[in-house]
């Protein structure tokens, strides 16, 4: 978790990770932490340093850049963005494309690992590095140094890069993007963020002169305004010695610019946008309460951001609890302080309307949540649950200090450095809210809506389809429904209930059989008296995480005529809680408590997830019992999620988006028109039907014994088998015979082409699937893999690079082993309609050549580099082996599979892939599926 102060708090769970230092002079600065090495040298740049483990022999590094598209001038606008993208286009050390060649090699995949963004006010890039490897970390803090004052900027680069920026500009394009430009300098004051988006000007993109680009480079890429952070599994001093010989010689400007920090003007006004669009399908209404930033120095202040976290976790439960009525005033609201942008926090509503017509009534309803916390304020219950979670949340967090990955600390700094924003230990955090919790009172907190809630500085935007403007309410209406909130308003009742969960002790069975499956995996399967199996595999990954997973055969495909009640089945019955709490209620019960269980069916399984501690295990149980013993129907929820559903689908046809017709219509061509994977609509919802859900969802719960279930985490066998005999020993069992009855749904043969015509906007999206039958098995499918990967690496050098024809483009492969052997591959990308052909043929290209010649032997080193370090990262996180465990006892394989990987990547050779991608990338069985725009 993140330990930072300055995070504004605009969401509850963020406190969880707002570290500060107990002191009992509140007016005292709020120290910073003595587990980090802050410096800065004599040019200016400062570096952040901290030694961490987790994951071990990897670090994170980032060059941060307080220089962000603000700082553009007229003729630079999309250039700091654009001098992003030419980071990793040529560097003296690493000139063209080597940069990114040279860390593929290492294991940094492009993209997902190595990466960088540009905001309004800074620049960051993002570097995870091995420290295992001789070198390694010297060459990723070069990379760095080279980023913050070695770019090359080559005039053809530059050229070449053109089309990509352009191409993610594109991307962008769409109804959201109108209607922002519309209602954005209202929301903004008129301010320069609204003229300085960072994706910038297309026209400038295209024409900008590479001086341009050099002076934005000059002028703010410069020590004084830089940060290295370095977060690790490394020798501290040894990384502070190298960014003082790398990064001190880098010189400042001998007249450096003014760096000019841009403000949002606030005059006191209520601002009203109504904006339309011939793509929006929903009904979006966004409330902001702005005001002065608030900034957090002193112990003081970190006491108030307490009072702000605990404000928005109660006001985020009172605007769910709205959405689980028979008739919900809309589909989704929410409300809550944190930061704005600029020099700005607001308060901000958000609803998601259930129709046009809705519009009106989901507005009064979020004014008269505001209004209802305004005059009655919040009860003593709601703040005692709201102090318990948060305080769940900081022993979470101080008995994980040592397993906290890197990346988790990386952004306090960043935060730091940029916003002078605290950043101090948990220890120390831990200290201090337990000393200052008790003494925040529910006063304190009510006092909080008329500090937020005010009729100054407030803006109003709807968003709507641009059909049915004419039924959205204007502008004089909103500011009079603003004018009149809650002025027969009353107050909350808290329906919260303490009784216990299970209202008897289930009798339980006993362990019938013990046996370690194998000591290399670690792994204990019991069997208990019922028939029940689970695996325990205790880990020291993190110190107070058990995670769980229960899988049984058959899912909802043993019910082929109930298609519309099996889509809902497992929500429907889940969402009425159980035994006597509803879900509002259960959800007030666990506040506290690290739980988390979900009971789920999908087609081929029934199965329970779950995460929890060792101390709220039992409680996890007694839930996991429950839903399998206890499922509560609840009428009035049910017909309010079935209304919230039937609306947004409705609008989604009243509108359908140029995303929602592609997606449609690709699954239609890939499934065959399979009624089992048509899209919902209006019409199907009207056939969902609670009882029958919950008579499905009973049948494939009454017996666990096909159910085997998986543990992972922190525990210890022993500790943990004495409630495994008591609550999962004690489930019904009927020893039925089970299985699933696969409808085998999978792209059909032959070659298959379709274009579409669906928007307004000039881009295109383009999917290539190649697919056929497939023998399953761990040396067919690391070729399968290495296929992939080489064939994406080879479109972002073609694509991308080459051709400067697409921003972003993916290879994805999936494998099946039931009921029989399938595999596919995917290849997806964005681009100009007047490219299409080209980039189609151009990849087709890409594919002859692996088919004649095989992977290059630089590719498959990145490959094999690549998956060996993400898997050795995975393999000490319970996430992967609770996955791992899960789908290999499914589908029937061995699970020491996860130890030969080694073995088989040794066999990914030129000569194989060559093989494969014959096999494989069958001409005889394509899809193509290419979404044009609107013929005008």
């Amino acid at each position: 978790m993140k330990f930072s102060l300055s995070t504004k708090v605009g969401l509850f769970l963020l406190v969880f990770a707002t570290p500060v230092l107990a002191q009992t002079d509140l007016s005292k600065p709020i120290p910073f932490d003595p587990n980090v090495k802050k410096g800065q040298l004599s040019n200016g740049l400062t570096y952040y340093i901290r030694k961490n483990a987790e994951p071990k022999d990897r670090a994170e590094l980032r060059l941060v850049v307080k220089a962000g598209s603000i700082l553009e001038n007229d003729e630079q606008q999309g250039l700091a963005h654009f001098m992003e993208h030419m980071s990793f286009n040529g560097t003296t050390n690493f000139p063209k494309n080597e940069l990114v060649d040279f860390l593929q090699k290492t294991g940094v995949r492009f993209g997902a690992d190595l990466n960088a963004y540009t905001g309004f006010d800074e620049t960051v890039y993002m570097l995870p590095i091995p420290t295992d490897s001789a070198g390694l970390l010297e060459k990723g803090l070069q990379v760095l140094d080279d980023w913050a004052h070695g770019a090359l900027l080559a005039t053809d680069e530059i050229d070449k890069e053109r089309g990509v920026v352009l191409e993610e500009s594109r991307s962008g394009r769409g109804a959201q993007q109108r209607m922002r430009d519309k209602y954005f300098k209202m929301i903004l004051n008129n301010s320069r963020y609204a003229d300085r988006l960072p994706i910038g000007k297309d026209d400038i993109l295209k024409n900008f002169k590479p001086e341009v680009l050099k002076q934005f480079y000059q002028d703010w890429y410069r020590p004084d305004l830089m940060a290295v952070i370095a977060v690790g599994d490394f020798d501290p001093a040894e990384v502070e010695k190298i960014i003082k010989d790398k990064f001190g010689s880098i010189p400042m400007p001998k007249s450096p610019k003014k760096r000019t920090e841009y403000t949002i003007p606030l005059d006191g006004a209520t601002n009203v946008a109504i904006v339309t669009d011939p793509e929006q399908a929903q009904n979006v209404i966004q409330v902001f309460y702005k005001q002065p930033e608030f900034k957090e120095k002193t112990l003081k202040d970190a006491r108030t951001n307490l009072t702000y976290g605990l404000f928005n976790g109660m006001m985020g439960n009172r605007m769910q609890e709205l959405t689980q009525q028979a008739d919900p005033p809309f589909l989704f609201g929410t409300g809550s302080y944190g930061g704005f942008l600029g020099d700005l926090d607001a308060y901000t509503s958000v609803a998601l309307a259930k129709s046009t017509e809705g519009v009106e009534r989901a507005l009064t309803a979020l004014l008269t949540e505001n209004s209802r916390v305004q005059k009655f304020g919040f009860t003593e219950s709601e703040l005692d649950r709201a102090k318990k979670s948060l305080l769940n949340g900081i022993e979470r967090s101080l008995k994980e200090k040592d397993k906290t990955r890197s990346d988790n600390y990386v952004q306090e700094y960043i935060d730091n450095f940029l916003n002078e924003g605290a950043a101090t230990g948990i220890e120390f955090y831990a200290d201090f809210v337990k000393k200052e919790l008790d003494g925040i009172k529910l006063e304190e907190i009510n006092k909080l809506a008329g500090q937020f809630i005010t009729d100054k500085n407030r803006a109003v935007v709807i968003l709507g389809p641009e059909k049915a403007k004419d039924q959205l309410p204007t502008e004089a209406k909103v500011k009079e429904l603003l004018a009149s909130a809650g002025k027969d308003v009353t107050a909350y009742v808290d329906d919260a209930v303490d009784t216990p969960l299970l209202p008897a002790e289930p009798k339980g069975t006993k362990v019938v059989s013990e046996k370690k499956l194998d000591e290399k995996l670690g792994i204990t399967e019991l069997t208990l008296g019922n028939g029940v199996k689970v695996l325990l595999k205790p880990t020291d990954f993190k110190n107070d995480q058990i995670l769980f997973e229960a899988t049984g055969k058959g899912g909802t495909s043993l019910f082929p005529k109930d298609l519309e009640t099996d889509a809902f089945a497992s929500y429907l019955v889940s969402s009425g809680g159980v035994g006597t709490y509803s879900q509002t209620q259960l959800q007030k019960y666990l506040a506290g408590k690290t739980v988390s269980v979900n009971p789920y069916l999908s087609e081929l399984t029934e199965g329970i997830t779950g995460s929890t501690n060792p101390q709220d295990l039992e409680t996890a149980l007694q839930l996991v019992y429950a839903y399998f013993t206890a499922p509560r129907k609840d009428a009035a929820v049910v017909q309010g999620i079935l209304t919230n559903q039937r609306a947004y689908l409705e609008n989604m046809m009243k509108t359908p988006t140029p995303e929602k017709v592609y997606s449609d219509t690709l699954t239609a061509v890939l499934t065959s028109n399979d009624p089992r994977r048509r899209p919902m609509t209006p019409e199907r919802v009207d056939k969902v039907n609670l009882d029958r859900a919950l008579e499905i969802y009973k049948d494939r719960f009454k017996d666990a014994s096909d159910f085997v279930f998986t543990f992972v985490g922190a525990f210890k066998v022993d500790e943990i088998k004495p409630l495994i005999e008591k609550y999962i020993g004690g489930l019904p069992s009927t020893d039925r015979d089970d299985t699933y009855d696969h409808p085998n749904i999978f792209p059909p043969k032959g070659r298959i082409e379709k274009t579409i015509y669906k928007g307004l906007e000039p881009k295109s999206r383009v999917t290539m699937v190649y697919s056929g039958e497939y023998e399953y098995n761990p040396e067919n499918n690391v070729q399968i893999e290495a296929l992939q990967e080489v064939l994406q690496i080879k479109l972002i050098e073609s694509l991308r690079e080459e051709e400067s024809g697409v921003y972003g483009v993916s290879v994805s492969d999936k494998t099946d082993k039931v009921p029989s052997g399938h595999y596919r591959y995917v290849i997806q990308f964005g681009c100009a309609p007047e490219n299409v052909d080209k980039l189609v043929k151009r990849t087709m290209e890409e594919v002859d050549k692996l088919k004649k010649n095989g992977a290059e032997a630089k590719d498959i080193e990145k490959f094999v580099a690549e998956t060996r370090r993400k898997t050795q990262v995975d393999m000490k996180t319970n996430p992967f082996w609770l996955s791992y465990i899960d789908t290999s006892l499914f589908i029937d394989e061995d699970l020491n599979e996860v130890f030969d990987e080694e073995k088989h990547l040794k066999e990914v050779t030129v000569a194989s892939t060559k093989a494969a991608a014959q096999k494989y990338f069958n001409d005889e069985n394509f899809i193509k599926v290419v979404m044009m725009p609107e013929k005008k």
